[in-house]
């Protein structure tokens, strides 16, 4: 069935139902992958009672073929690196020092303009709701997994309005919980079950994250940057 969804802020609505055993609890934090998934998760965190952040992944590209990734850096300062992409490419590590560099740029502009410099959260023994706004196979919500895992939560859970079969798979082995509404026939299946589904912009995640810290009366600041860490983990 195609159209399943208005746009991300229903679907995010629908998605709400499947996630009330985590309503209200004090232990739990909604995490919007950045851009699409914050429209998602804002109305999961809305609805459940919870507190909304946002998680931002962003790829390693390499030279001449931004598109391939070698590896990503998110949130929290975990690099996630494909020693098999890294092979294959026959780059140095000086060229991977360089290109996480450049990322990194792009990774602390996306943070402090969506964050505003509230701090980023306590990972620790903590169950996260990990929200995108769809499923796909080699998307960011598996570095972002990866990266959530190094933190040491107590229970990561991804859920999405909408997967890509195979995506949906691997995802049930590598998350602690996974909960989808729909499963698209293949990954070009999936955008078309949203009538709407124009990008995310920055502006928007940002009015999303300060209504949500408004609402629960927590807008607090700081300044203070997580040093980077590095975990190297194979491909999903």
């Amino acid at each position: 069935m195609r159209g399943k969804f208005k746009d991300r802020r229903d679907a995010g609505r629908q998605l709400a139902t499947r996630l009330r055993q985590y309503a209200g609890r004090s232990d739990v934090l909604v995490l919007g992958l950045a851009r699409g998934g914050v429209p998602v998760a804002s109305e999961v965190a809305r609805l459940l009672d919870l507190p909304l952040d946002v998680f931002v992944v962003r790829k390693i590209g390499t030279p001449g073929n931004r598109g391939l990734s070698v590896g990503s850096i998110a949130t929290g300062g975990v690099r996630v690196l494909d020693r098999a992409a890294i092979g294959k490419g026959h780059l140095s590590a000086a060229a991977v020092e360089r290109m996480t560099s450049e990322g990194h740029v792009e990774l602390e502009r996306r943070e402090e303009a969506f964050r505003d410099l509230r701090p980023t959260p306590d990972v620790r023994n903590r169950t996260f709701v990990l929200v995108d706004d769809r499923l796909l196979s080699g998307g960011g919500i598996f570095p972002a997994v990866a990266a959530l895992r190094e933190e040491g939560p107590a229970t990561i859970v991804v859920a999405v309005p909408v997967a890509e079969p195979n995506a949906l798979a691997t995802m049930q082995r590598v998350a602690d919980d996974c909960v989808c509404i729909v499963v698209a026939a293949d990954a070009r299946d999936v955008g078309a079950r949203y009538a709407d589904f124009s990008p995310t912009t920055d502006d928007e995640v940002r009015v999303l994250l300060d209504a949500a810290a408004w609402r629960r009366g927590d807008d607090g600041r700081s300044a203070a940057r997580a040093p980077v860490r590095e975990r190297h983990a194979p491909p999903v």
